[in-house]
């Protein structure tokens, strides 16, 4: 039986090893240079926390995320096996709770205790599931599959290619990222004071596995006739489960620990025998869960009351080619980061308040950091949950059968920056990086006098609205490099019937 423990212990190291290694080569090739048809959505589209939330907010299942059904059909059987076997963060916290463990045993018994703490899980949970049924999609913010992409895409790979680590062709940047990397830090700090403090206190895609795994069939079992309670088991545990005792199996992440470190062979993994113990019922304060439901509807309004959600006037507010109308945006967008990881100009960035507290890190185009590439389409092809469409090459550049090309906004001058316009000074810049055919940036020719009243020749640019596609090169490229001369508007984008600005009458 203890070769018989050892052996399944020594699977779920592979299992995680495994998964962890693939989650890493999968972050990797998302890449323009790389990106070669793999799944590299994987598991976001694993994610059951994402599939239902999303199908909350939208009442579709889009395509990839009915994988999820992989992850919830075994835990219902199985229990919480993904916190431990196959979730990146879930794994990396359990590495270092073992490495920073330096306790004595009387410290680890009572840290790796059953605590009331532990139900904030469930209330997160709470709030995330009322504000989807309402229409609002925040899973991202606290999911830790988005979490641990977004912090790896905008902290840790980023950091790697300052070390000299090549992963970009130049090093990237991320407005807001310090936000980000503090908080992924927190969650990594933590495990030096409780172990898998984040999986045990914080995560609601734990707390949806274990009401999931409530009534699951197999299980860890204490054989209460072998058991002399030497509470050795509890030394190890990852779930703060209390196997020593009555186990509450909505925590038990499935280790195997306490199965190894038992020295009576009194616990196991399966099927109830007549010598069993008896398992603690699902641990929540019903009171406290409904209030924190009725929280979640009030704060639905409040996130509401932003300007982009009902009116897609924001001119900051410039989403990627493909994106779905702004209301339908924010009921798909998970904030995971997949779009900035694999935009080959680093244009695509984490938006603060631009878009309002329920848009906080959806991705945003700023282009003063890069512009949207005239070829690409790779945003679309990696967002897993439809938020961004895999558009095509012919429908982004208005190609037969499309008609017109896709537009993400509107460039406009300043007349008082522009050197042309209001220095007298030679430069086209602007109309040479504009990708269309023809393009969209055209210039008039002009004669114009100094200040000592000699006349000069010079091409003013002006901006064609019906060319212009909004891709930002233009504006990314100005010589006037501290406030562009050149700027690009939200105004007139493909996805918004009333960000426009030309009104078109039949003819």
């Amino acid at each position: 039986m203890i070769k018989k423990i050892a052996t399944l212990q020594n699977i779920r190291r592979l299992y995680s090893t495994f998964f962890f290694f693939l989650f890493l080569f999968l972050l990797y090739v998302t890449d323009f240079r790389n990106l070669k048809g793999f799944e590299v959505s994987l598991f976001l589209e694993l994610n059951p926390l994402v599939a239902i939330a999303s199908f909350l907010t939208s009442w579709t299942l889009y395509k990839g995320l009915a994988l999820s059904l992989l992850i919830i059909i075994p835990t219902l059987f199985l229990g919480r096996f993904f916190c431990s076997w196959i979730c990146p963060l879930g794994i990396l916290n359990q590495w270092l709770s073992v490495l920073w463990n330096k306790r004595r045993v009387s410290e680890n018994l009572e840290i790796n205790s059953y605590r009331k703490v532990f139900r904030w899980k469930y209330y997160i949970l709470a709030v995330l599931m009322v504000l989807a049924l309402f229409g609002t999609l925040q899973v991202g913010l606290l999911d830790p599959i988005s979490l641990v992409y977004r912090s790896f895409v905008i902290s840790l790979l980023p950091a790697f290619q300052k070390t000299a680590f090549p992963i970009y062709l130049k090093q990237p940047v991320f407005y807001g990222g310090i936000a980000i990397s503090i908080f992924f830090i927190l969650i990594i700090v933590s495990n030096r004071l409780i172990t898998r403090f984040w999986c045990r206190v914080l995560c609601p895609l734990g707390a949806l596995l274990g009401l999931l795994s409530w009534n699951s069939i197999f299980r860890i079992r204490r054989d209460v006739g072998k058991c002399n309670d030497c509470n050795k088991c509890l030394q190890s545990c990852q779930g703060g489960c209390d196997p020593h005792t009555e186990l509450r199996f909505t925590e038990c992440h499935i280790c195997m620990n306490c199965i190894q470190e038992c020295p009576e062979d009194a616990l196991n993994f399966g099927l109830a025998t007549e010598n069993s113990s008896i398992h603690k019922p699902f641990d929540i304060n019903r009171r406290r869960f409904v209030e924190t439901g009725v929280s979640a509807a009030v704060l639905f309004p409040m996130m509401k009351v932003s300007l982009t959600g009902e009116t897609n006037a924001t001119a900051s507010v410039i989403r990627p080619p493909g994106s779905l109308d702004e209301p339908d945006f924010l009921r798909r967008c998970i904030k995971c980061g997949e779009c900035m990881r694999v935009c080959p100009t680093n244009v695509i960035q984490p938006a603060l308040l631009e878009s309002g507290l329920e848009g906080l890190w959806t991705p945003i185009l700023i282009n003063r950091v890069g512009y949207c590439e005239h070829h690409c389409n790779l945003c679309g092809v990696v967002c897993p949950t439809g938020a961004i469409r895999d558009i095509g090459i012919a429908e982004k550049l208005g190609k037969p059968p499309f008609k017109t090309p896709m537009k993400i906004g509107t460039a406009f001058y300043d007349r008082g920056r522009c050197l042309p316009w209001s220095m007298h000074t030679e430069c086209i810049v602007c109309e040479e990086v504009c990708p269309t055919s023809p393009k969209a940036i055209w210039f008039k020719l002009v004669e114009v006098r100094d200040r000592k009243g000699k006349a000069k020749k010079l091409k003013q640019p002006y901006v064609d609205p019906e060319k212009c596609i909004g891709c930002g090169a233009c504006e990314n490229k100005c010589p006037v490099v501290d406030f562009p001369a050149i700027r690009v508007s939200s105004v007139g984008e493909s996805r918004s019937k009333r960000n426009k600005m030309i009104l078109k009458g039949k003819s």
